[in-house]
């Protein structure tokens, strides 16, 4: 072995899952802009992969203040090659995985838990999830790449501290970093645990690109649901899981169907599917993927299933809640 060879450990592969919402409502605008929202998250057993090796080459970690945006994104470059993720960012220093990294080391450097030295590490992202689908993809990079890098930089942070990191990144990466279904409130950071039947989907992912700044903008866009509490979206579970009865469901959906007649054409043929799959169809968080819960004494039928995708007019998969 010559001096520069460079030994790499063995690859630890990841799910970086996806996630569906089966209701979204807002409930007012805050003050720093954002909006206040009311859902439930079901993570699904389909999404993108990501593989970490963890190689020899230890970097040293000179940095010593967080607000240096310059030394940490070359500390960060030093520390991470990302393959996979060119088509997604122009620049590396854009894609989510580099920024979880970033925000994991200015938190480390805060919080003065930054080791002297830490191991160069390759993430090569295996990307399955389609862009701008409402399916988390982005986050749920990020909340993985979190998770991973906490344990092979032997940071030791809690899942507070990850989530907490996760929401400066984006509203969706906590609920990929808490790791189950969820009745989310404020941005979507605000977690509390709920406890689902299994459920079987079939999903639909219609070539639309959503421009979510622009959802949320929208002025026909219903902004003033009523508030629920933890409790009633609880106890009221078999209001929106098969079912979509009043008044849950997703405020979105309006405002997507005028701007997007092909997510208009996925949830039109999932609706002609809802009396044998004994569900309802809809759309997931303010992206254009659609889907349709479907009963059990469906999911054995091979026959009929395959038939459903065959005929679907975008792509679509048989998915399951993780």
């Amino acid at each position: 072995m010559t001096e520069n060879t460079t030994v790499l450990h063995t690859p630890i592969t990841r799910l970086s899952p996806a996630k569906i919402n089966l209701f979204l409502h807002i409930t007012g605008k805050r003050a720093d802009g954002y909006h206040n929202l009311q859902t439930v998250f079901r993570l699904l057993d389909w999404g993108d992969y990501l593989h970490f090796v963890v190689t020899d080459h230890l970097i040293v970690t000179a940095v010593k203040s967080a607000t240096d945006i310059n030394h940490l994104n070359t500390l960060c470059g030093q520390l991470l090659t990302v393959a996979g993720a060119d088509a997604i960012t122009t620049s590396i220093a854009d894609n989510l995985i580099f920024k979880a990294a970033r925000a994991l080391l200015t938190f480390a450097i805060q919080s003065n838990k930054l080791p002297e030295q830490l191991p160069h590490v390759q993430v090569t992202l295996d990307k399955r999830l389609p862009m701008g689908a409402g399916l988390g993809g982005g986050s749920s990079n990020a909340a993985t790449t979190l998770l991973v890098l906490n344990e092979l930089w032997q940071l030791n942070l809690h899942s507070d501290e990850l989530m907490a990191i996760g929401a400066k990144i984006g509203a969706d990466v906590p609920i990929f970093i808490f790791g189950q279904d969820a009745i989310a409130m404020g941005i979507g950071e605000q977690l509390s645990p709920i406890d689902l039947p299994h459920q079987q989907y079939l999903l639909l992912t219609p070539n639309a690109h959503i421009n979510t700044k622009e959802l949320f903008a929208h002025p026909k866009l219903r902004r003033d649901m009523n508030a629920l509490t933890t409790a009633t979206i609880n106890q009221q579970s078999a209001h929106y899981t098969q079912a979509l009865d009043a008044p849950y469901h997703n405020v979105f959906t309006a405002v997507v169907e005028s701007l997007a007649p092909a997510v208009t054409q996925a949830l039109a043929y999932l609706r002609t599917l809802e009396t044998q799959a004994l569900g309802v169809a809809r759309m997931t968080g303010s992206g254009s993927a659609v889907f349709l819960p479907v009963d059990s004494s469906v999911t054995d039928n091979q026959e009929i299933l395959a038939e459903w995708i065959n005929h679907a007019p975008c792509p679509a998969y048989l998915v399951n809640n993780l």
